[in-house]
């Protein structure tokens, strides 16, 4: 068995997918719905004895493996690497032939050496000196702390981290401009990164995937902060700085504090607020959103109350309310929360106890800005509220917000809705109307239950000699499910007793798909055994009388 198999055989599926999904049990499977496509009711089904999953809306299915990979957007590789070490299998040493891996790896390997080299000079080196000195004195971090995020210092010298990763550790330049450390200039490599702070970004399974660095003198012209450059595995709007070391905690507290830069997250861990971290960026996106949507059901927003941060909360909300997560928002006694938990931790860590929901600082923060008593101070209000109060997805928790704007600004409940519902439909006429149905034949959807009522039932011989009673002669109209029936008939002759998860152990390649989409077909529930082989007749006599009919139609033509 090669060790792919092996940790296939090890790894719990309905456990491991359990980690990422909510599951129900749904007869012998499990179901929840896909996290692959939107959908209200489930489409996405696991078989624990199967070992595999499908989902009946986007089609996509497999093993842990794959949706690992799917799920995490990860390549093979680093999904063997993950599921060997739950497993509790160890990996020999394995050559990959597919170039994209092989530069994702080496990026990962450039980073763990860059970031070690940048630790050495914060805290070993005189080169760092200043740096560190900034970080205890003017930031009051400790060296603990500074350990604990794994901060370090970009020399001010042009090369000195290139020539460490060229000369020391046997890296080509190309290596470097690849994963964004380095660039050319006049025929030299030079550092991406000099004389700043650096902050190491991980994914949230603790890979170095890019760093962030900030300079320690305010008054250049220089950008404050500068970012690793997009890559093959650094994307801006993908992650949160600190998520790899508060995740937990946010699942715990089921809740994530957001803020905006790296300093609010490290003041707040210093305070022990370990459910915070930073967006990198001004508003969140769908893919962050996503991501986040994994580890808790509530975001509290603690972004800076500037203009930027007030635009960026009110593009954030309507992605929040598309994963039905709860929103709140604090607001913090400074220009941050580095700054306000610098001026009182405790009064920071008060606001955190009294957050408040984000449609009521939001109704409020208008009412502020506006004259409530004026014809035209309500239209403005009400303007900037439809959208936001549009994107709320569930009905309850509308009509409780419109509600408390009708009595804020004395306009009727009837009068806001319909100016929500103005504003819904212009939206709506501004996407491209797509027909979508499943063009499927009756025939062919018969055809799929009835191959599901066989491979599912309790006695496979019993339910195939049925169906093969009344289907002598019928010819399955999708060529998969015929080969299927032909397999399972000669298949049942050498065999005594045999079940679904024997016979696609010896299935061709080419039919396990069609034959797993089978085996994970939602079935009804049945009240006997009886009942289930009355559904099973009554399904092959129907696929019988459509059979006799197509063939009087094409005997009246000829």
């Amino acid at each position: 068995m090669d060790q792919a198999s092996e940790i296939r055989e090890k790894i719990d599926i309905v456990s491991f997918i359990s980690e990422y999904l909510p599951l129900k049990k749904a007869g012998r499977n499990f179901k929840a719905n896909c996290p692959f496509h939107n959908e209200k009711s489930p489409s996405f089904m696991i078989s624990p004895e199967r070992q595999i999953w499908h989902c009946f809306g986007c089609q996509k299915g497999g093993d842990a493996f794959s949706f690992l990979m799917e799920y995490e957007k990860m390549e093979f590789p680093e999904a063997l690497r993950i599921l060997a070490k739950k497993a509790g299998v160890e990996l020999k040493s394995f050559k990959f032939d597919n170039q994209l891996t092989s530069e994702k790896e080496k990026i990962y390997s450039l980073n763990r050496h860059a970031l070690k080299f940048y630790q050495y000079v914060l805290l070993k080196h005189s080169l760092g000196k200043k740096a560190l000195f900034y970080l205890k004195e003017k930031r009051h971090m400790p060296e603990k702390l500074i350990e604990a995020f794994s901060l370090g210092f970009s020399p001010n010298s042009g090369s000195a981290l290139s020539n460490y990763l060229i000369n020391k550790k046997g890296y080509k330049k190309q290596d470097l401009y690849l994963a964004g450390l380095a660039f050319e200039t006049g025929g030299r490599t030079v550092d991406f990164f000099r004389g700043r702070v650096m902050f190491p970004l991980s994914d949230h399974r603790g890979n170095i995937v890019g760093f962030s660095a900030r300079i320690l003198d305010e008054k250049t012209d220089t950008s404050k902060y500068i970012n690793t450059k997009e890559t093959s595995i650094y994307h801006k709007g993908s992650l949160f700085f600190g998520l790899d070391i508060a995740k937990e905690e946010i699942k715990n507290k089921e809740q994530a504090i957001l803020v905006e830069g790296e300093f609010d997250v490290i003041s707040c861990f210093k305070e022990g607020i370990r459910n915070v971290v930073a967006i990198k960026g001004t508003a969140l996106t769908e893919n962050q959103v996503n991501l986040l949507s994994r580890f808790t059901p509530k975001i509290t927003l603690c972004l800076d109350m500037d203009e930027a941060g007030f635009e960026a909360t009110k593009r954030s909300l309507p992605l929040i309310e598309k994963k039905g997560l709860t929103t709140t928002i604090i607001i913090p006694d400074g220009k941050d929360p580095d700054e306000a938990i610098q001026k009182n931790p405790d009064a920071f860590k008060k606001a955190l106890k009294d957050d408040i929901g984000i449609y009521d600082f939001l109704i409020a923060k208008f009412l502020s800005l506006y004259d409530k008593t004026s014809s035209q101070g309500k239209g403005k209000i009400v303007e900037e509220m439809k959208p936001l109060l549009s994107a709320v997805e569930n009905e309850v928790v509308k009509e409780h917000y419109i509600k408390k704007l009708s009595k804020e600004i004395d306009t009727s409940i009837e009068s806001i809705a319909k100016e929500i519902d103005k504003y819904q439909s212009g939206k709506k006429s501004e996407k491209v109307a797509v027909v979508t149905s499943d063009k499927r034949k009756r025939r062919e959807l018969l055809e799929e239950y009835l191959i599901a009522l066989i491979v599912q039932s309790e006695d496979l011989i019993l339910a195939l000699e049925k169906v093969n009673d009344i289907l002598k002669d019928y010819k399955f109209e999708i060529p998969s499910y015929q080969k299927i029936m032909d397999f399972m008939t000669a298949s049942i002759k050498h065999e005594a007793k045999i079940d679904g998860k024997k016979i696609s152990n010896g299935l061709p390649t080419e039919l396990v798909k069609s034959f797993d989409s089978c085996y994970l077909f939602p079935l009804p529930s049945f009240k006997s055994e009886s009942k289930y082989l009355e559904d099973l007749e009554k399904v092959a006599n129907e696929l019988s009388e459509i059979n006799t009919r197509e063939k009087k139609k094409l005997m009246s033509k000829n």
